[in-house]
C-alpha cells in the first residue's frame, strides 16, 4: 500500500512525486511509456520524427477525431502528447511563461462568450507556486515588463540564455514600435544548475530530447530527486486502465497492464491521475462502476467537457545577407529568445473577444531535411530538380530567417469535447478517445491581426520578404479543460485543489483542470498547480485525512 499513487510522469505528475517523496510519503508512479536516458535521444531529425518515438503508433493507440470541416472520424495521433517518463516536458521547447491576472478570470472580465469561466482560484494564490515551479524547474530569463501587470515577487533563478547577434536590431525594431522585447523565459539552464549542465546550444532543441540534460523537464528535474529521496518508485511502460474504488466510493487504486502485457494492481490512499487532458479523462470514462455507471467522477456528465487545445498563428521574415554585417547575420547561434507581451489584449474592434497572447520570435533550428521540405512546399508551389536546388542554395547561403509563433487562447465551447469512441478501440482493446474540434472564430480572427503585428517589427528591422504561415490554428499538444476546476459540483468536475467532487481522495493534475487555456504556453502554470496541490494533499494528510 502506497500513501500516493501517481498515474503519468510530466509536469502534472513529476512535480507531485517530488513533492510527496521529500515530505516522507510513499509514492509510486506509473508511466505507460519507457524510460529513456540522454544517450537515447536521437541527433537524427529523421529517427526523432518516426511513428511511435514520442507516441502510440495510430494503429495501436489512436485518437479519433471529428472536426467542423471533416464530419467523417479520423484515427490520428491528434491529442497525444509524449508517452515516455517525463511526458511532453521531454521534448517540449521549454517557453515556459506565467499566465496573466486575467487570465483566471476571464467570464468576470469579457463576460458570457462561448463557454468561458473564473477559474476557482486568483493569480496571486498561485504567484508563490510559480516562483516555486522556476526555482524547482531551473528557468533561465529576465522578469516581464512591470507595466504589464505580471506580479512575481522574486526573479528567476538563471540569467538568460546567450542570444543571436541580431537580437539588438531586433530590440532596436520593437522599441522604434513602442513595443517592449524581453527574454524568453526557458525551462534551459544558462549555467549549471541542480547538478546539470548549462545549454550546449545544439539545434535539437524544441520538439528533441535533450542529451546534455539542460532541459528542465521531469525527467531530469524531478523524478530522480524524487527517486534520490528513497520513497519514490517509477514504474515505465504501464499502461493504467481503471482507477480503482471500493463499496464507499473511495480511489483505492489502479488496475494496469505491464511492459509483458500482465495485469497488475497497485493500492494507494490517494489517486492522483496526471495522463494530459484527453488520457486522463478518458481514464476516468472507462473506470466504470455499479457506483459510477457513466464513468468515475462523471456524475453530471462533464469528465470530457470543454476540451481545449491552444490556438497558434506564425510567420517569418527572410533577409538577404548581401550589403549585411557578415559577423551578425552569418552567425549560427540557434537562439533568438525574444519575446512581446504588448498585445495579449487586443484592441476592442479587432474581436468579440478583445483577447490576444504572446508572440515569440526565434530562429528557425538547422534540420536539413525540414527546412528542405519548408523550401520545396513555399509560395503554394513544388519545387524539383534544378528550382529545389537554386531555392536550396538561396535559403541556407543566401538569406537569414526570423520566425515567429502566438500563443493565444483556444476558446472553449459546447461542440469542442471528447469521448469515448464507441467502435475503435486500442491495442488492449480499450475504447479509444474520440475528439470532437469546433475551434471559434476568435482564433482565426485574432490570429490575422497579431500575426499582423509580429510581420511588423520583421519589417522594421528590414526583412526583405514577409511571409504569413498558420493562422488561427490548433496546436494539438498543448491540451486542456476537460475536468474542469470550479467551486460548484454541479458545472465542475474538480475543486480549487483539483480534488474530484464525487471521490475525496481522487485528483486530477494535468492541463485537465483548467476552466481557460491563457494567452501563452500552459506547462509552468500546470507545473505550479501541482505544487499547490500537493501542498493541499500534504496538510489534510498532516491532519490524519489522506485526501
Amino acid at each position: 500500500m502506497y500513501d500516493v499513487l501517481i498515474i503519468g510522469s510530466g509536469a502534472g505528475g513529476g512535480p507531485l512525486a517530488l513533492r510527496f517523496s521529500q515530505a516522507g510519503a510513499k509514492v509510486l508512479v506509473l508511466e505507460r511509456g519507457p524510460r529513456l536516458q540522454r544517450n537515447d535521444f536521437p541527433e537524427d531529425e529523421v529517427e526523432n520524427s518516426m511513428p511511435g518515438f514520442w507516441y502510440p503508433r495510430v494503429a495501436d493507440d489512436p485518437h479519433v477525431v471529428i472536426s467542423q470541416n471533416n464530419p467523417k472520424p479520423q484515427p490520428s495521433n491528434f491529442g497525444w502528447i509524449a508517452t515516455c517518463v517525463g511526458g511532453g516536458t521531454v521534448h517540449m521547447g521549454g517557453f515556459l511563461y506565467r499566465f496573466h491576472p486575467d487570465d483566471f478570470r476571464m467570464r468576470s472580465r469579457f463576460g458570457a462568450y462561448a463557454s468561458l469561466a473564473d477559474w476557482p482560484y486568483s493569480y496571486d494564490e498561485l504567484e508563490p507556486y510559480y516562483v516555486q515551479a522556476e526555482w524547482e524547474v531551473g528557468v533561465s530569463g529576465e522578469p516581464e515588463p512591470s507595466h504589464l501587470g505580471i506580479p512575481r515577487s522574486r526573479d528567476y533563478p538563471m540569467p538568460p540564455l546567450a542570444s543571436h547577434p541580431i537580437t539588438p536590431a531586433f530590440d532596436r525594431a520593437c522599441k522604434d514600435l513602442g513595443l517592449h522585447p524581453f527574454a524568453t523565459p526557458r525551462s534551459i539552464n544558462s549555467q549549471w544548475y541542480q547538478g546539470r549542465p548549462p545549454c550546449s546550444y545544439c539545434n535539437l532543441c524544441a520538439g528533441f530530447g535533450c542529451r546534455t540534460g539542460a532541459k528542465g523537464s521531469s525527467l531530469e528535474a524531478f523524478i530522480p530527486r524524487a527517486e534520490a529521496t528513497g520513497n519514490c518508485t517509477v514504474v515505465p511502460n504501464a499502461m493504467a486502465f481503471e482507477v480503482t474504488v471500493d463499496h464507499r466510493g473511495r480511489a483505492t487504486g489502479c488496475r494496469y497492464f505491464d511492459a509483458l502485457g500482465q495485469e497488475r494492481r497497485a493500492r494507494a490512499r490517494v489517486v492522483c491521475v496526471c495522463c494530459s487532458a484527453v488520457e486522463s479523462a478518458r481514464l476516468l470514462l472507462i473506470s466504470k462502476s455499479p457506483l459510477f455507471p457513466d464513468g468515475l467522477a462523471n456524475g453530471n456528465g462533464l469528465v470530457g467537457r470543454h476540451l481545449q487545445f491552444h490556438a497558434v498563428t506564425t510567420a517569418s521574415g527572410q533577409f538577404e545577407l548581401k550589403g549585411l554585417d557578415p559577423a551578425v547575420w552569418k552567425h549560427r547561434h540557434p537562439f533568438l529568445g525574444r519575446s512581446l507581451l504588448d498585445h495579449y489584449f487586443l484592441p476592442p474592434e479587432v474581436s468579440s473577444l478583445p483577447k490576444g497572447g504572446v508572440l515569440r520570435f526565434g530562429i528557425p533550428q538547422l534540420q536539413p531535411v525540414a527546412l528542405a521540405q519548408r523550401v520545396a512546399e513555399s509560395g503554394g508551389l513544388t519545387r524539383w530538380g534544378a528550382p529545389l536546388q537554386r531555392a536550396l542554395r538561396e535559403y541556407f547561403l543566401e538569406i537569414r530567417t526570423v520566425e515567429f509563433e502566438v500563443f493565444h487562447d483556444y476558446v472553449p465551447n459546447e461542440d469542442t469535447y471528447m469521448e469515448l469512441d464507441p467502435q475503435v478501440t486500442n491495442k488492449w482493446g480499450l475504447p479509444a478517445a474520440r475528439i470532437y474540434r469546433r475551434p471559434d472564430p476568435h482564433h482565426y480572427t485574432a490570429g490575422l491581426w497579431l500575426q499582423s503585428r509580429g510581420l511588423e517589427v520583421l519589417k522594421a528591422m528590414g526583412a526583405k520578404e514577409l511571409k504569413r504561415g498558420a493562422l488561427g490554428e490548433t496546436a494539438a499538444f498543448l491540451v486542456h479543460g476537460t475536468c474542469r476546476a470550479g467551486h460548484d459540483p454541479e458545472t465542475s468536475t474538480l475543486n480549487s485543489y483539483c480534488q474530484t467532487h464525487e471521490v475525496s481522495n481522487l485528483f486530477v493534475v494535468d492541463g485537465s483542470f483548467m476552466p481557460t487555456s491563457g494567452g501563452a504556453a500552459p506547462t509552468l502554470t500546470i507545473i505550479a498547480n501541482s505544487f499547490r496541490t500537493a501542498d493541499h494533499i500534504l496538510a489534510r494528510a498532516g491532519q490524519g485525512a489522506w485526501g
